[in-house]
């Protein structure tokens, strides 16, 4: 059975001192997030990578990761695919703003890659760390049987993805038993003596929040259900949301996610993990991240040659 793992790498990297921040140096061979991602991914059954990249990264991310990921997958008959965020990728109908710059979000990142994707499929960041056994879980759930309108999404408490260095983004989830009742895409979360807080409001340290991992089902061979949804509801979006803020207004997987679930229109399936995220959010927490990187290395969780293991 085909099982892709769609890959978000277009982001800017604003915060990451002007830099590529996905492309970052991070493991002992000069591995960077992307490739613990591939590893687990792989090493918990998924075949099919897709890469969504902007142009103008393109030829950097083939040599610093592309071209090597390209032979391992090879070798182990895994896909692999890139496809570009456009900002011109629009609905029928619509035209960029003046003035515009920046890809339209995470939700147009996913419908990037809607002419390649005609299996279950799973979602997460270039620049997450997210930890073997939510790749496991995901894996799992999309192997299984499942309504059309169902989603799974990895479950991480708040207190293991908040960075030392500034406000994160994350999506903070209502939780009723196993599965998510609402999402709210909250900005700048920022660590406080006492636990968290967003714009002065104190947040629960225990919270579920989403890191933008997230599992949709579909039939072998057929358009997933959610991507057409997700087709749809960019139109909506256009018309909706972006005359009020042409320039930054993005479109966003927790935020559409979160609207179904209030109009009851999908079900979210909670996978929770307790392992700790780690990412690199600003330029300082690198030297954090590396350091998390060769603890795991010494506990034995991966190889000092990270791929050896993959057969």
């Amino acid at each position: 059975m085909k099982t892709t793992l769609l890959v978000m790498a277009a982001g800017i990297g604003s915060r990451c001192g002007g830099g590529i921040k996905q492309l970052e140096p991070v493991g002992l061979n000069d591995e960077i997030i992307m490739d613990y991602s591939v590893h687990d991914a792989i090493a918990a059954g998924f075949n099919k990578l897709i890469f969504v990249i902007r142009k103008d990264i393109e030829a950097d991310f083939r040599q610093r990761i592309g071209n090597r990921i390209e032979a391992l997958c090879q070798k182990l008959q895994v896909e692999v695919h890139y496809v570009i965020q456009d900002l011109r990728d629009l609905p029928a109908g619509c035209t960029v703003p003046e003035g515009r710059t920046k890809p339209w979000g995470t939700g147009q990142a996913v419908l990037a890659a809607r002419e390649l994707i005609r299996e279950p499929f799973a979602v997460i960041n270039a620049d997450d760390y997210y930890g073997k056994n939510a790749y496991q879980e995901l894996h799992d759930w999309l192997m299984l049987r499942h309504n059309e309108n169902a989603i799974a999404m990895a479950g991480f408490i708040l207190g293991n993805t908040l960075s030392d260095s500034g406000g994160v983004t994350r999506g903070i989830c209502t939780v009723h038993g196993t599965h998510v009742a609402d999402v709210v895409e909250t900005r700048n979360i920022v660590k406080t003596p006492g636990g968290a807080e967003a714009d002065g409001k104190a947040l629960d340290l225990d919270s579920l929040v989403s890191m933008n991992m997230w599992a949709f089902p579909g039939a072998q061979g057929e358009i997933p259900w959610f991507l057409r949804v997700l087709e749809e509801q960019f139109a909506v979006f256009f018309r909706e949301d972006v005359p009020g803020n042409p320039a930054k207004a993005e479109y966003l997987l927790p935020t559409l996610i979160g609207g179904m679930l209030r109009r009851e229109q999908c079900t979210v399936k909670v996978l929770p993990t307790t392992d700790k995220w780690f990412g690199v959010t600003y330029k300082e927490d690198k030297e954090s991240v590396v350091n998390s990187f060769r603890a795991l290395i010494d506990a034995g969780v991966y190889g000092r040659d990270l791929y050896a293991d993959l057969k």
